[in-house]
């Protein structure tokens, strides 16, 4: 297991496990911070420290989603992505090996501790609400609304993944597989591998996959980096505009396909891999007899690069335009709020974005059932009102151009610093 970090120093002797029974070691945030290193993390929750380096690899949502909370308070991040939290602690207990010194702040660096306190006593309003608690209805519904239309699967298994229909954590999982797989031919495995690093550290560079997309695209912090090391790809400042030629029309029908299946063959995903191919068995299979083999294939084309459109443009609508950069160590509730803005509500954009809109909330609480974002919402203004924090609404149109608009001023200040500095 990990060791003590010396003040000024590395890592010093290793420590095994708390006893059971016998007092806790004490550390200190100096002592704690040095180990964010591949096999060597520690993180803290509940004031609690936990080496959890060599479990990493075991951790069912991916080593890298815990590893990005590494040598940090992961309290928050915690609470938001368990249900069952008895039952995960369970796991936690071998690993704990000491506690922060009584004179520790729970939190390291400089963060609005007050802001932590009311966002923890909001999460508790919104529990006592019974705000995630999924109505079987809604649900049941969607359901029904994705076989007879085969639209808004990718809603449903998202609302799965994030173990917000079901109250067994189980039964998301074994749905999510097959609406993932039998409805839309991808690994459920891979989805969640790649989102949770999303709401873990969104709009953060090496954690979060959405916005790792350089040398194709430059967002944020990194067109003033490339720009100043005068790395020219490609034609940064009309990004713009080719985003329209590779960004929507190619997402689902080459990247996530590619990036899809050599997870499922890398990682050895073998009960994806089948659902993924019962998939394409269906779709060939109802569609070859009517159009042929060439027209089934374009068949497959034309709905992939539809529905990458969508994709698209609904999931970076509330990111893209916000801040993007380096790891700024942030609080839970700041650092969501930094990377997400909301759209307007109306019956249609609810539907039309599967509850998207609200990106402010799903992030805050992604184990909610979206069908609560609404009732959830002004007690997060509320939060945000106290401590002068940004909550930002958008008309939906205004939404879609801002993307647009974000990439032009990357690509802008990427010229800039490219030609002058």
């Amino acid at each position: 297991m990990g060791g003590v970090g010396e003040p000024g120093g590395g890592p010093g002797p290793r420590e095994g496990p708390a006893q059971r029974g016998a007092p806790l070691p004490t550390f200190c945030w100096e002592q704690i911070r040095p180990h964010n290193l591949p096999g060597d993390k520690w993180l803290v929750i509940e004031r609690r420290v936990y080496d959890i380096s060599r479990w990493a690899q075991r951790h069912p949502g991916g080593s890298r989603l815990i590893g990005h909370h590494g040598a940090e308070d992961a309290t928050d991040a915690f609470h938001a992505f368990h249900q069952d939290l008895n039952f995960v602690r369970k796991f936690l207990q071998p690993l704990l090996i000491g506690e922060l010194a009584p004179e520790e702040p729970s939190q390291d660096g400089p963060q609005n501790a007050q802001l932590v306190e009311d966002f923890r006593a909001l999460r508790q309003a919104a529990e006592d609400m019974k705000l995630f608690e999924a109505k079987p209805t809604f649900f049941t519904l969607l359901l029904g609304h994705i076989l007879a239309m085969e639209a808004q699967s990718w809603c449903l298994q998202h609302d799965l993944g994030h173990t917000s229909v079901f109250r067994k954590s189980w039964w998301n999982h074994m749905a999510q597989q097959f609406v993932m797989g039998q409805l839309k031919g991808f690994s459920a495995h891979w989805w969640n591998f790649r989102h949770f690093q999303h709401h873990a550290k969104p709009n953060i560079f090496h954690k979060d996959p959405d916005v790792t997309v350089a040398p194709v695209f430059l967002l944020g912090e990194s067109s003033i980096e490339y720009g100043r090391k005068k790395r020219r790809y490609l034609p940064y400042n009309h990004q713009h505009l080719y985003f329209f030629l590779i960004g929507p029309p190619l997402l689902t029908l080459v990247n996530f396909e590619v990036e899809n299946l050599a997870y499922m063959l890398v990682c050895l995903q073998w009960t994806d891999l089948l659902w993924a191919a019962s998939f394409y068995f269906r779709f060939f299979l109802s569609y070859i007899p009517f159009y042929g083999l060439s027209g089934a294939l374009l068949l497959f084309v034309a709905v992939r690069v539809l529905e990458s459109h969508w994709f698209v443009w609904i999931t970076q609508m509330n990111h893209i335009p916000k801040e993007i950069g380096h790891e700024k160590h942030r609080d839970w509730a700041s650092s969501q709020l930094a990377a997400t803005c909301n759209v307007e509500s109306s019956l249609f954009i609810d539907w039309f974005s599967g509850h998207l809109n609200f990106q402010i909330e799903h992030h805050l609480f992604p184990t909610m059932p979206r069908h609560n974002y609404s009732r959830v919402a002004p007690l997060v203004k509320a939060l945000c009102a106290k401590h002068g924090l940004s909550y930002e609404v958008k008309p939906f149109l205004t939404a879609l151009v801002d993307i647009v608009g974000s990439l032009k001023k990357s690509g802008d200040v990427w010229l800039e610093a490219y030609l002058h500095q």
